[in-house]
């Protein structure tokens, strides 16, 4: 770029020398940034100095290489619970943001079931990568009562209540090293000092945003709509926390510790930053290692009961019927009701050839999940089976499943639905929903396209529910969860 204006602002060729001195700078600045990004990136744990007088410092000087994608990467079955994380994707958003030199994120607005869970996490980690946070707490999961499903903001619980940490770090590490990961709020560098000098707790000084409130006007639309301006916000972040710093004379290496405002679920458009990530992201939150063995047993208790319902048409991968009723006490009024996801589930059941087959059913409600049990029997003889029918003559198993909380039980039934032959849930369940958009990732994996809401599936999975209202009829799910 500088040769260029040299050429066009004399007219005449510059001297050799220059265009010597311009080609060894450049190289140069090419052997620099390749070491830099491959060779001696801070590791995990290890906090970005600000430099004097500097606020904002750009990640590199150009866009990543092109990725190739291995062979291990185009066949990776990215359905699956146990799939290898493909971090490239990630890696290429995090060499492309803009790092603020004490820029922390909390993400500990986590709460409803896994489906809810998950994406709350994700998206706090995509608006922190966005923003240019250096730093970020390990999210933690607020648990619902046990006493009240509709009581979503007990106590908190750790990461590992739900998720695999020690993938979630490696994989952070690998793919965004220069953000940091920390325990808790107290260990991000400053943060001790700074509350000391404002005479608050480390908590209190925690500033809470809304994501929607930066970029352009958004009036006129629904509050779940997702963030129709994501791609500036980045930017739109940045100038406020370089105005605001400025406003309440704070030095730029003053930490800033920020939390997303309850209601991010749904923000982030997935497919904003390819089909590549949106496939991949989800990667990051692994199931705990015991939930997903306990789930290994109930699937191979299933694919056994298949195989003896049906013999050895089930060999093919034809195993069994996998569904999802969503009629516990949390459940919304406006919601299909037992009657109408029956209705469906058992007519769809019956299109796709599943009489006298096997069925495992998904269900928080005992008494409709016995309900439904007999119904599945007397119309289609279709043997309906929950995981703790699967796990008798498994007393250590049962006796693990029962000491796992609502929620984390819910786990173990997410993992069972992903290995079934085909899938029926309703939308707007996010449960559902997950479920069946990870489900959609099997055939394709990288380079899988956006599920056709409101037809009929993908052939592995169909979802009982009203897709005429985009707010009404929560559709706005579909452009906001991650796989």
């Amino acid at each position: 770029m500088a040769i260029w204006h040299l050429r066009k602002s004399s007219g005449r060729r510059p001297p050799i020398a220059v265009m010597i001195a311009c080609s060894i700078g450049l190289s140069l600045l090419f052997l620099w940034n390749r070491h830099y990004h491959h060779g001696v990136s801070p590791s995990p744990g290890t906090p970005i100095e600000a430099a004097p007088h500097q606020s904002m410092v750009p990640a590199l000087a150009g866009p990543p290489p092109p990725q190739r994608l291995g062979q291990e990467d185009a066949a990776a079955d990215l359905s699956h619970a146990r799939a290898p994380f493909i971090s490239w994707p990630l890696r290429r958003v995090c060499a492309e943001t803009t790092y603020v030199p004490g820029l922390a994120f909390v993400c500990d607005s986590n709460s409803g079931g896994p489906g809810n869970i998950r994406n709350y996490i994700l998206t706090c980690v995509r608006y922190a990568i966005d923003a240019g946070a250096t730093s970020l707490v390990l999210p933690t999961i607020r648990a619902r009562s046990p006493d009240d499903p509709a009581n979503l903001f007990r106590e908190r619980r750790p990461f590992s209540y739900m998720f695999d940490e020690r993938h979630f770090r490696t994989s952070m590490a690998e793919a965004c090293p220069r953000l940091a990961l920390y325990d808790t709020v107290e260990d991000i560098p400053g943060a001790r000092a700074k509350a000391q000098r404002e005479g608050r707790a480390v908590d209190q000084i925690v500033e809470r945003v809304t994501p929607k409130h930066f970029g352009g006007s958004r009036a006129g639309c629904d509050q779940r709509d997702p963030h129709r301006y994501a791609s500036q916000f980045g930017t739109a972040f940045r100038a406020f926390l370089h105005t605001s710093a400025t406003e309440r004379g704070w030095a730029p290496a003053n930490p800033r510790l920020i939390r997303l405002s309850w209601g991010v679920l749904w923000d982030w458009p997935v497919l904003r930053d390819g089909p590549e990530f949106a496939a991949t992201f989800g990667g990051l939150l692994r199931i705990r290692p015991d939930v997903l063995d306990l789930a290994d047993v109930v699937v191979g208790a299933m694919r056994t009961l298949a195989t003896a319902t049906r013999g050895t048409e089930t060999a093919a991968g034809r195993a069994f019927l996998g569904v999802h009723l969503r009629t516990e006490a949390d459940a919304l009024a406006q919601w299909p009701s037992y009657e109408n996801q029956t209705r469906g589930y058992l007519r769809e059941a019956a299109s796709q050839g599943y009489q006298g087959r096997a069925a495992y059913l998904a269900s928080g409600n005992e008494t409709e999940a016995r309900k439904f049990g007999r119904e599945a029997m007397a119309s289609l003889q279709l043997d309906v089976r929950s995981k703790y029918d699967l796990l008798e003559g498994h007393e250590e198993e049962l006796t693990q499943l029962k000491a796992l909380s609502w929620d984390q039980q819910a786990l173990v039934d997410f993992v069972v639905l992903l290995n079934c032959d085909y899938f029926v849930g309703v939308s707007p369940s996010s449960f559902s929903i997950n479920v069946a958009l990870k489900r959609h990732l099997k055939e394709d994996g990288l380079y899988t396209r956006p599920w056709k809401v409101g037809g009929h599936g993908d052939g592995r999975s169909w979802l009982v529910g009203r897709y005429d209202r985009y707010w009404d009829d929560w559709l706005f799910m579909f452009d906001g969860m991650w796989p």
